[in-house]
């Protein structure tokens, strides 16, 4: 087995700012897998800072991983992804996008869509959210949830020193939209419990992640408070992490880049189930090429937020889309993903 790469360097239609800051331009790696049949599975790879990943660590976890895969076999999934948590104990989004190429190689030599390897039905995927990032003033908030007005979901970054204007104003320009809000660990316990107040208040569906991610007595404090659900994004990381958040959070948000691999997320997902919780899964700022990957386990989650490659100003893949916030899985063999 053969493993490649390149990079790719993509923009958002706005500035993508959440509490821990953003960007314009996103670079990008995708990994390429061939076996010796000539059959091509692509991945995608979205380092992010905050979990200790850039572009330049993830091409040198890359160099480290590549002779690791090349000896294995490109059917053992779980193998794969097992010998490189042995090598690596971080960098996920290298991980999961090696994952993703296998998972596309392994559904285009049987020739079937990945969806239909686990054995789901993609009509039950829920609606995706449209996400939006904080903006800089009050006419560019009403200017974006205006232009999202084909979403019926919207999930809005919070975490500024003025989050209930934020949330009063998207509530009054969309008064009938479903409304998520995530604060990317950006509270206190005490601002997290004034702001659920204002959350329900607007008719807000649920909070995410409102303190940081190892505050997890305070996440218990603030859940056992909330009159909404809590879901816990930064504070859960992989499968392992699930069961120290019973009765510290209602729900979970797998992201590929996180937990480092299909395999592990649904690992996470039956996990999650097996604890009464509420599963979601997320993105980063993706191509259809990483989105596709996570949406073809879509129709295991209760929310889904898969609106990365709709951010995009120039996104070089067709695959997964979000229209109107309904989720489309390709039909196509392995993530059925093509160049544009």
């Amino acid at each position: 087995m053969k493993l490649q790469h390149d990079i790719a360097v993509v923009h958002t239609t706005h500035p993508f700012v959440i509490a821990r800051g953003g960007a314009t331009e996103h670079r990008l790696l995708r990994v390429r897998v061939t076996d010796g049949d000539g059959v091509e599975g692509w991945g995608e790879a979205a380092p992010n800072r905050f979990y200790g990943e850039t572009a330049d660590t993830a091409l040198a976890a890359l160099d480290r991983l590549t002779p690791i895969v090349e000896a294995c076999d490109a059917w053992m999934l779980d193998d794969v992804e097992a010998e490189m948590n042995r090598a690596l104990r971080f960098n996920g989004s290298v991980k999961a996008a090696i994952s993703a190429a296998l998972h596309d190689l392994a559904g285009k030599r049987l020739g079937v869509p990945v969806y239909k390897l686990w054995g789901l039905d993609p009509a039950k995927a829920p609606l995706s959210s449209f996400t939006i990032a904080i903006a800089a003033s009050e006419d560019e908030l009403v200017e974006r949830v205006s232009q999202a007005a084909s979403y019926p979901v919207l999930k809005i970054k919070l975490g500024t020193d003025h989050d209930a204007d934020i949330i009063r104003t998207v509530r009054r320009v969309a008064p009938e939209k479903i409304l998520r809000v995530d604060a990317n660990a950006a509270w206190s316990a005490k601002q997290a419990l004034a702001m659920i107040g204002v959350l329900v208040e607007c008719g807000v569906e649920y909070v995410e992640q409102p303190l940081p991610p190892h505050e997890l007595e305070g996440l218990r404090f603030v859940r056992e408070r909330s009159a909404l659900p809590v879901i816990a994004d930064e504070s859960c990381i992989v499968a392992t992490d699930i069961p120290k958040l019973v009765g510290v959070a209602d729900g979970i948000n797998i992201k590929l880049s996180k937990c480092g691999g299909l395999r592990e997320a649904l690992k996470m997902i039956a996990t999650a189930r097996s604890h009464g919780m509420l599963v979601m899964a997320g993105c980063m700022i993706e191509t259809s090429l990483g989105i596709t990957a996570a949406a073809h386990f879509a129709p295991l989650l209760d929310f889904a937020d898969f609106d990365g490659a709709a951010l995009l100003a120039d996104d070089p893949y067709v695959g997964a889309t979000i229209a109107g916030g309904k989720i489309e899985i390709p039909n196509s063999p392995g993530l059925g993903v093509r160049a544009k």
